[in-house]
Formats: C-alpha cells, structure tokens, sequence
C-alpha cells in the first residue's frame, strides 16, 4: 500500500521538483500539491494524506503554523523542506520525520522516504510534530499571528489585534474587536508564542493583552479584577498576583 502525499512549497520550481519526486517513487502516491499554507491546511483537513511534505518559509501562512493550526486526528507525518538550516538542529532534536535541504536530491529524498516509513510502521519513536513545530518558531521570536479555524474557512488573527485569550477544552479561545475565535494551542504554547512584553497571564486559563486592560480592582478576596477596554471583567487567581501586581508599578 502506497504512502499518500501531499507536496506544498510557494516557490514553482521547488513544488515542481518536489512533485516529480514523489510521483517517481513506488512507495508514495501524490494525492495533493498546495502553492500556500492556506491551501495546505485545506488539503490535509479534506484529504487526511499520510505524509506531507511542506515548505517552511512561506508568506502569510509557513509551514509551522500549517501544522500548529492542525487539529491533532489531522496531523499526518511532517517532512520540512526549505532552502535554510538553522532550524535543523531544533527539528531533529524534538523528533522530526526528517528535514529536507533544497535542492533535494534524489539520493536524500529516498531517505526521507524510507524513515517515514519506519515511522508508521511503528520503528521509530512517536512523531510529535506540533512539538517541532513550536520549538523552530520558537527560534523566530514571537508569533505576529495565529491561525483560527471556523468551518472550512481560516482566520488569521494578529496578535497585535487581540484583546484576551481563554482556555476552552483543548483549545484556545481568542477574543478581539468583539469576535472570538478557536484555535488549537495549549496555554503554554500560547504563552511561548505570545511577547511578554504585550501579554500576561492572570489565571490559569486567561491571558489578556496588556494595552488591553483598563482598570484593575482589588477583590474582596484578595484576587484581583482586570477590566478590558471593552468593558469586560475578568477575575485573576492568586497564584498569578505577583503578574498583575507587577502591572501597577
């Protein structure tokens, strides 16, 4: 039974190139070419392939954030592609399938194939590719934006833009100019993605954009109460005073 594959690159010549290996070996079977993150997020939900082989530098949407947009019954094997290697190091080290170097080579790619299948057959370690997608944009700095999903259409949401951020179930809701939107990260994620400097945690499941809050009260309790712009009250936990105390200074 033949791997099912989808290749995803912005750049012609590389999607081109990527595409004719992957139609020339007997193990895989092309289902899916996708020339941006939108398209490849489409893809993979509707197709469900086995492999992708994806790009990570893309405008507007890249390659990490096509995988931390997925759902996890959606995740297929990841193989990153792209003309850089310093992310290399961090792929390998958080389980990467494997890291492809452009121009690829028929030679590495055929690699790249065989561990993939070592991989499904259950003869290597679990992939884990929302891990290495998080620890390579780690290395980027923090995140400009976040991918929602609401149907079959992708919303992306600047982080710029956003108001405060909730945990819900497995999710994460955003909350910005009076929408709300759901995406797939866990509060820690978020909080690596998020510029402390913009951001704070003032409960377990809430974060709020500092230039967001407009007043912050002193409960009752001894918790306090942080006031959006928007008039939104959210009740902080005594675990995070220390972080809203700091806001006062």
């Amino acid at each position: 039974m033949r791997l099912r594959a989808i290749v995803v690159d912005d750049e012609d010549l590389a999607r081109r190139r990527m595409r004719d290996l992957v139609a020339a070996h007997d193990a895989l079977e092309l289902i899916g070419v996708a020339s941006n993150g939108g398209e490849a997020l489409d893809a993979i939900v509707e197709m469900r392939p086995d492999v992708v082989f994806l790009d990570i530098q893309m405008p507007e949407l890249d390659g990490l954030e096509v995988v931390q947009a997925l759902d996890d019954d959606a995740l297929p094997a990841i193989v990153f592609v792209t003309a850089y290697d310093r992310y290399a190091i961090e792929a390998f080290e958080v389980g990467a399938v494997d890291y492809l170097l452009k121009p690829v080579t028929e030679e590495r790619f055929r690699a790249a194939v065989d561990r993939i299948a070592r991989r499904l057959a259950g003869h290597e370690a679990p992939q884990r590719p929302r891990e290495v997608a998080a620890a390579l944009d780690a290395s980027r700095g923090y995140a400009p934006r976040l991918v929602a999903r609401r149907g079959g259409k992708h919303y992306f949401v600047r982080t710029s833009e956003l108001d405060w951020l909730e945990a819900e179930g497995n999710y994460l809701r955003l909350h910005s100019s009076g929408a709300s939107h759901l995406v797939r990260l866990t509060m820690k994620e978020a909080e690596a993605r998020l510029d402390p400097a913009a951001f704070v945690r003032i409960h377990r499941s809430i974060i709020v954009a500092i230039d967001r809050i407009a007043a912050i009260e002193s409960g009752d309790t001894g918790e306090y109460v942080v006031t959006t712009t928007d008039g939104t009250r959210l009740q902080a936990s005594r675990s995070y005073n220390a972080r809203v105390r700091g806001l006062l200074r």
